[in-house]
């Protein structure tokens, strides 16, 4: 087997406590974080007495390093604020998406079991948090560190007029684990990942040699910070390098080229859905109008040839195709210094990549197999439905992609070894929406697949089986899965059909149903 050595690295790792304290001293006035919906900013210095401001009052209350606290919010700069206080104490943050349905939180927090939940006011706390065990606290907006009201349940007022003397002493440590997140949702209800510190630094490291990252850039993240691909392609670089990150809860066709105007910005990240957003809805903007933008990424789903040089040629700036997964962190990736369009580039530095052949020994280049990565960069444990936690640090992790590498090194994913729809680079299990089809009374069977999407790269269609004694309509589908689902995962096109392929054993044959849409398409 092949065996992997951590190559050095370019920024040793660190505690929270020494980089903030290390960016309190180096440039206290510059911009750390700057929330563009509110028209909100923090200065490194502030940052780092807030961090510190919010630790002490969590040991005030009696957490410790270690606990795990659950903060549900959309982006904003409160919720960065509370995530560095919780990371300074060297606590577990648990920043689980509030997109997903809120039953579905609430098992997800009873499986994770914070010692402290934390939910903004925005938020229908006893949806998400009914029945949780542990304390709960709602969060309205940061003052500066000084008391908004009267109201001691509001976290950051409860913040402010906690016990200044109290000395926070623990700090983070490279193998104390540091988040709890939800995947984007393989099954009906999502697992959660569980990282350690050393994971993100690597992850973190991996970014900044994709990208040239350093202390003078400003950059652009509007995705939530609930996601693995978020944390990896922004929040770590701006902890180890200490550049400027500026942030939104949503990408904003009308306002994305606006922000980056406006604030000089020099990357933005990017996802299918938005490239090609921009490519069919065209701007009018060009590389000149935008001249700070040396940068942006395509990644969590893949971006064809075609449609990175109609980018590039449109808007006048680089795109970079990387490949990751929420079990693995990044994969592979194009680098600012070296790309290949149609690749999803090189593997990333800090990882053990291997393709492995249905033999199970390594592929040599142009031979397909299965992608599979090792090493310390990956998560350490995986947290079950139920809440069983399932370690992975003696396993490689499958990533269910096919893919071959060629002689320079550059890797092209091929294909899926499973029936995934990637809608927005989301993971939708069709057999969840095949479940909610199944409950209505008039249907006999259902089959739901990913279908070419322009802007989404696939999107959900559905074939369905009525019950012959029945009489049902597309429309009375649609309603019935609009109720029961979330908007991304419901179907957008019902087709009514006699029967569904099966395999010798009962199985749909998905592929099958794919084609039949390929030709009456």
């Amino acid at each position: 087997m092949h065996q992997f050595t951590q190559p050095k690295l370019d920024i040793p790792f660190q505690s929270i406590r020494n980089v903030l304290d290390k960016y309190r001293q180096d440039h206290p006035d510059k911009i750390a974080l700057y929330d563009l919906e509110q028209n909100r900013s923090i200065t490194w210095g502030a940052l780092a007495d807030t961090a510190e401001q919010i630790a002490r009052y969590l040991l005030s209350i009696g957490i410790k390093k270690g606990d795990r606290i659950g903060l549900l919010s959309d982006e904003s700069l409160d919720k960065m604020l509370i995530w560095m206080g919780i990371w300074r104490l060297g606590a577990v943050v648990c920043p689980l998406n509030v997109e997903i349905n809120s039953a579905h939180i609430k098992e997800l927090l009873q499986s994770i079991g914070p010692k402290l939940t934390l939910w903004h006011e925005d938020l229908d706390d006893s949806a998400m948090t009914d029945g949780i065990s542990d304390k709960t606290m709602r969060f309205d907006k940061w003052n500066g560190g000084s008391s908004l009201n009267n109201d001691p349940l509001e976290f950051f007022n409860a913040v402010a007029a906690a016990d200044s003397e109290c000395t926070v002493e623990s700090e983070n440590g490279p193998d104390d684990l540091s988040c709890i997140f939800c995947t984007s949702g393989t099954t009906s209800r999502p697992k959660c990942v569980v990282y350690n510190h050393m994971a993100y630094w690597l992850n973190g490291l991996n970014t900044i040699d994709f990208l040239g990252l350093t202390a003078d850039d400003k950059t652009l993240e509007y995705r939530s910070f609930g996601w693995n691909s978020a944390q990896v392609l922004s929040l770590m670089p701006w902890i180890e390098t200490g550049l400027s990150m500026y942030m939104a809860p949503r990408f904003s066709r009308s306002r994305f080229f606006e922000w980056i105007k406006e604030h000089e910005l020099t990357f933005a990240a990017g996802v299918p859905t938005v490239v090609n957003m921009l490519l069919n809805e065209p701007t009018g903007v060009t590389g000149d109008d935008i001249p700070s933008l040396r940068l942006m990424t395509c990644s969590t789903a893949p971006l064809s040839p075609e449609q990175w040089k109609q980018f590039e040629k449109m808007y006048g700036v680089t795109l970079l195709q990387l490949y990751g997964m929420s079990e693995a962190g990044w994969i592979c990736g194009n680098r600012h210094y070296k790309r290949q369009m149609g690749t999803v580039g090189p593997p990333a530095k800090h990882q053990e990549f291997l393709i492995l052949g249905s033999n199970e020994e390594a592929c040599p280049p142009g031979i397909e197999g299965e992608v599979t990565i090792g090493g310390p960069q990956t998560c350490v444990a995986t947290i079950t439905p139920e809440g069983k936690w399932e370690d992975e640090r003696k396993n490689r992790i499958r990533t269910g992609d096919l893919a071959v590498i060629d002689e320079e090194g550059f890797v092209t994913v091929t294909g899926r070894t499973k029936d995934l729809i990637i809608r927005g680079g989301v993971n939708i299990a069709p057999l969840e929406i095949d479940n909610v089809l199944m409950r209505h009374p008039q249907i006999r069977e259902a089959a739901a697949i990913g279908i070419p999407d322009k802007i989404y790269g696939e999107e959900v269609a559905c074939y369905v089986v009525p019950k012959s004694d029945k009489s049902i309509t597309i429309e009375d589908i649609l309603a019935h899965c609009n109720a029961a689902l979330p908007e991304f995962k419901a179907p957008k096109s019902i087709y009514l059909i006699d029967s569904l392929p099966k395999s010798d054993r009962g199985k749909v044959l998905r592929d099958d149903l794919k084609m039949l849409w390929e030709k009456s398409s």
